[in-house]
């Protein structure tokens, strides 16, 4: 959530942020009445409360008719203090739900608008070119064996499938070789639950307009995540941080799960758009100060990663209103699909600031006083199933085989994938 002291201090600028998101400005007036009758409701307990503690002094200090009018008198001064109670928790519920209903604000310089507002920040590489007919991802894998739709679909439904034989090899060595360079720059790696409370889901953003991308268990009360960014960002709740020594960095491996509600057209044919993925997420922890250079050096690694892939793509500053609410700033990286010529996302970046801290009570110490402050969050994809649909299009052969990317030779043990019993 946004800092509370910035609604009652400046409540104009977050009102230009939600313009420039095309979000509802009155949501800052509904927050702004419902803080002020919160804090009403505070002075009228306190107010009350005050009251009871004089009439039990004066209770105790009394003697025969006087104590008898003062004990029925202090009996329904109680309920007068019962009553103000309850007011007070209903409005500090409604107080927190508006507020909860304000996004981070957006960081200057970030593209007011909507998806299509982005601005291309930089082009990396050369658009591959083909003197024969390109093939697309599915098209390619189903030959060679390595994707197997059909049967996803007949023991799961649509948009789940196989990875068979080089195609798991080639997901696995894409995770590997991100697990490498993560920890060659400090990140901890770690294997995340992906089941989470909904006050962890709530914490991180995921529960607002985006609520029905999400999988729920109701009679476990339970999250299935769309990204480990929902556990890491968990990790640290309700804990003071110790951050002298720099951020703290972790990378989460896992399987992810989304409803992809909406999506439609060519997103639905393939292994773009589905239902269950594997991602490796980078999460830092900072200090506020150091959000921004923190949020360019996740951007690095991931241009580091995609660039020895041998992928042409572009980085785009994304458009106000396509951040989501937790972000403050997001770059995404968009590899050119040559089936389709068009670019499609491969990774983002987002700086949370202190949006999800202050959710979930993430703090550190800062010095010379040692005060504590909210920390920043960062996320970061460093590696996905989906970057199979770039690798099988853009390093494809006349014959149908695809060429691998040296540094992912080891893992997968060879240096083209051909059909089985080709290798």
């Amino acid at each position: 959530m946004i800092d509370p002291a910035l609604l009652r201090d400046n409540p104009e600028s977050i009102r230009q942020s939600l313009r420039a998101r095309g979000g509802d400005v009155e949501d800052v007036d509904r927050a702004i009445a419902a803080d002020e009758a919160r804090r009403v409701a505070i002075s009228e307990f306190e107010t009350l409360r005050g009251e009871q503690n004089l009439y039990g002094k004066k209770v105790a200090k009394a003697q025969g008719d006087e104590k008898s009018t003062l004990v029925a008198a202090a009996k329904a001064l109680a309920e007068k203090v019962k009553a103000a109670q309850a007011t007070l928790q209903d409005a500090e519920a409604e107080a927190k739900k508006a507020l909860y209903r304000l996004p981070n604000l957006v960081t200057d310089g970030v593209p007011p608008g909507g998806e299509e507002n982005f601005h291309t920040l930089k082009t990396v590489g050369q658009k591959p070119t083909f003197d024969y007919p390109v093939q697309d991802h599915l098209d390619l894998a189903e030959a060679l064996g390595i994707i197997d739709m059909d049967r996803g679909a007949k023991v799961s439904g649509s948009r789940f499938f196989f990875l068979v034989g080089a195609g798991a090899l080639l997901e696995n060595a894409l995770m590997q070789r991100a697990i490498q360079v993560a920890v060659a720059h400090g990140f901890e790696l770690m294997i995340p639950p992906t089941l989470v409370r909904p006050e962890v889901m709530q914490g991180t953003g995921f529960l607002g307009e985006h609520a029905s991308e999400v999988y729920y268990l109701e009679n476990d009360d339970l999250y299935l995540t769309g990204t480990s960014e929902v556990a890491l960002a968990g990790y640290h709740s309700d804990e003071i941080i110790d951050l002298s020594a720099g951020p703290k960095r972790y990378a989460g491996l896992s399987t992810c799960y989304r409803r992809e509600a909406g999506s439609h057209g060519r997103d639905v044919r393939g292994i773009i758009r589905v239902h269950q993925f594997q991602k490796l997420e980078m999460f830092s922890y900072t200090s506020q100060g150091d959000a921004e250079a923190e949020h360019e050096r996740l951007l690095g690694w991931q241009e580091q990663l995609l660039g020895e892939l041998g992928l042409h793509y572009r980085v785009i500053d994304v458009a106000a209103g396509d951040l989501g609410s937790s972000a403050s700033r997001k770059y995404d990286i968009e590899a050119w699909i040559p089936s389709q010529e068009a670019y499609r996302e491969l990774t983002s970046t987002s700086n949370c600031t202190t949006f999800q801290a202050r959710r979930l009570g993430t703090r550190h110490r800062v010095e010379p006083d040692g005060n504590t402050e909210p920390v920043a969050t960062l996320n970061g994809t460093l590696s996905t199933t989906r970057w199979i649909v770039a690798l099988l299009e853009t390093h494809q052969q006349p014959d149908g085989s695809i060429r691998v990317p040296e540094s992912l030779q080891p893992f997968v043990g060879h240096d083209v994938i051909r059909p089985k019993g080709d290798q």
